[in-house]
């Protein structure tokens, strides 16, 4: 694969060391796993791409929590995020965008396998943690106080946490979730590893899909980290749709609407979420990826990020005229809406995928 132009000099990436990362996937120091320890919650700070001026403050469940997740090991997410370029129009939905495992494992070390639950998920976490893993838990919002605001204790929606700590005497975990760590116990604790009495009185409910995490060799660092991901950047170019998504999405939209309006405000939440937050989202974190390769050195016209940073914002524009139009009972067909994201497409993926020499 032919790489994107290459930076201006080395000693560029010599000088801006990215953060170095521990020999693992480990707990920080002082955490504790072990039957009847206290597990101390981990101290830390949202990436910078959970902070500052952002339009899509969320994006989805798994691509924040890994955003936050590798962060919290001392690594750079932004390096991974080279696999926007190829979402793509999925007939109701926008792909779902998610990190892919392999390029995870190429720029980190890091190996992402499924955990069987063939007996106690609390057992079966606790292995997992003391061995220095993460274990990335599919768990019932219900039960995670930092949807305090959302879904707790009101609503029961499916998301995806990252437990690294875990205290069976005291009944408390710490997590990664969105674009933060936390800590539950109690009830709560009980609530997400299925330990509650109506969960024992239900034997035919399936084990939730459980993956973890860890540590196969080094992290890629420095010069090797930027000069990896460009490479993956030309490979994902490759598989980029053939046609804009965004004009599939407008030939569609005539039909969505009639959808929209049949069903009303509360379909529009999920409608919303599928299509405007993860195209926005989306392109917004393709903007964030290229301004960093940029600073890394590579020669990226900055016309580019900045078209890929309108696709974000014109979403959230026709997502509050959408919110309107249903309010007001009226047809809003957002052509100018269509307009702006169609062309800034065209200016961000063809000119982008025209760098590759």
């Amino acid at each position: 694969m032919n790489p994107l132009p290459t930076p201006a000099a080395a000693g560029a990436f010599a000088a801006q060391q990215l953060p170095r990362r521990p020999a693992g996937l480990s707990l920080p120091p002082g955490s504790a796993v072990l039957p009847g320890a206290r597990a101390r919650l981990r101290e830390h700070v949202p990436h910078a791409l959970h902070q500052g001026e952002r339009v899509w403050q969320e994006t989805n469940c798994y691509v924040d929590l890994w955003i936050e997740l590798l962060h919290g090991f001392g690594l750079e997410p932004r390096a991974a995020l080279a696999f926007t370029v190829t979402q793509d129009f999925e007939g109701d939905q926008f792909t779902f965008f998610k990190f892919p495992l392999e390029d995870l494992e190429h720029l980190y070390g890091t190996q992402v396998q499924e955990l069987a639950i063939y007996d106690s998920l609390e057992t079966r976490v606790l292995t997992q943690a003391l061995r220095g893993h993460t274990v990335l838990l599919e768990v019932d919002s219900y039960y995670l106080p930092d949807t305090r605001a959302t879904a707790y204790r009101s609503q029961h929606t499916k998301t995806t946490i990252g437990i690294d700590s875990i205290d069976i005497a005291a009944r408390r975990i710490g997590y990664f979730h969105n674009a933060g760590y936390y800590q539950l116990e109690g009830e709560d604790y009980d609530g997400v590893l299925r330990k509650l009495p109506h969960f024992a009185a239900q034997p035919d409910v399936l084990f939730p899909y459980v993956e973890f995490a860890k540590q196969a060799r080094p992290a890629l660092e420095g010069l090797a980290l930027a000069e990896a991901s460009a490479e993956l950047l030309c490979a994902h170019l490759e598989r980029r749709p053939l046609i804009n998504p965004i004009s599939q999405w407008r030939a569609a939209f005539p039909a969505h609407l009639d959808t929209l309006f049949e069903h009303g405000e509360a379909y529009f939440h999920l409608y919303a979420f599928n299509l405007m937050r993860q195209l926005g989202a989306n392109f917004e974190f393709l903007s964030k990826y290229l301004l960093w390769l940029i600073a890394q050195g590579f020669e990226i016209p900055p016309e580019i990020p900045a078209a890929a940073q309108r696709i974000a914002s014109e979403s959230m524009v026709m997502q509050f005229r959408l919110v309107r139009a249903i309010a007001r009972g009226r047809r809003d067909a957002c052509e100018d809406c269509f307009d702006v994201l169609e062309s800034a497409y065209e200016k961000t993926l063809p000119p982008l995928a025209a760098l590759v020499r």
